[in-house]
């Protein structure tokens, strides 16, 4: 479990987060949502470490993430998995190389080994055999499963995605939830999700945070989602003819 308390972030003047508190659970798939500038990739890079929260703390199984020195850390950051927004996948890099290079950096396999273990990430994200082929050969919706791949290359006890169905259409967006699913329920992952896509909230969202100008404004699960009386929430995930027409058959 990962436990955020408490968590205000500025940049300068500009307070992005104020005062956030929520638990995300293991086994389950814990979505942040909210409008643009609401402070969901914020609190995410908060949460792993890639900005320092002004104050506030995060906890890893207990463990206080937030007080550690870089040194510290570095044993849960292996045990962390990340997809960022547009994969971030090295150009110069096979898939294979790619999904490796977590490996490189932070065991001591072998070379076969590393291999073995990159292919058969390739094959649980249904890539087998395009490990040769570098991402500019691929599309959007392989290289974001490329970027799973290698996010689970390690084994992780976290998992954090940025927007993985941003810029995909409807049925791979559908293909990578699936996946995401399978995959926090198949390793116990704490999975974290970013997202803006109402099919994922409505799909997958067992643990689901409202952002609301750096507040947290609502929390719960997308069965409960539908039933809500926040204002701004309804507002948010029902704004489209299709979403309302939707939660009349909930």
């Amino acid at each position: 479990m990962i436990e955020a308390k408490d968590i205000h972030k500025k940049f300068g003047d500009n307070e992005v987060l104020r005062g956030i508190n929520s638990q995300f659970k293991a086994g389950k798939k814990n979505l942040i949502i909210g409008g643009s500038g609401s402070g969901k990739t914020t609190l995410l890079k908060c949460i792993v470490g890639l900005h320092e929260p002004t104050s506030g703390e995060v906890f890893y199984d207990g463990q206080n993430f937030t007080e550690m020195h870089f040194r510290e850390r570095v044993p849960i950051r292996k045990e962390i998995g990340m997809l960022f927004q547009n994969s971030a996948l090295f150009d110069s890099m096979s898939v294979e190389q790619n999904i490796m290079f977590p490996l490189n950096l932070f065991t001591d396999m072998s070379k076969s080994e590393k291999l073995d273990r990159a292919n058969f990430c390739l094959e649980r994200v249904n890539l087998e055999g395009k490990g040769k082929l570098f991402p500019s050969e691929l599309s959007g919706g392989m290289k974001k499963r490329v970027g799973i791949a290698r996010a689970i290359s390690m084994q992780p006890k976290y998992l954090f995605v940025d927007e993985p169905n941003s810029g995909l259409d409807p049925l791979t967006s559908i293909l990578i939830d699936e996946l995401i699913s399978e995959l926090t329920e198949e390793y116990n992952t704490t999975t974290v999700v970013v997202t803006h896509d109402m099919n994922s909230v409505m799909g997958i969202g067992d643990h689901i945070i409202f952002l609301y100008n750096g507040e947290k404004w609502w929390e719960g699960t997308n069965k409960e989602i539908a039933h809500t009386n926040n204002k701004e929430l309804n507002n948010f995930v029902f704004a489209s003819p299709f979403m309302k027409a939707a939660r009349e058959k909930l």
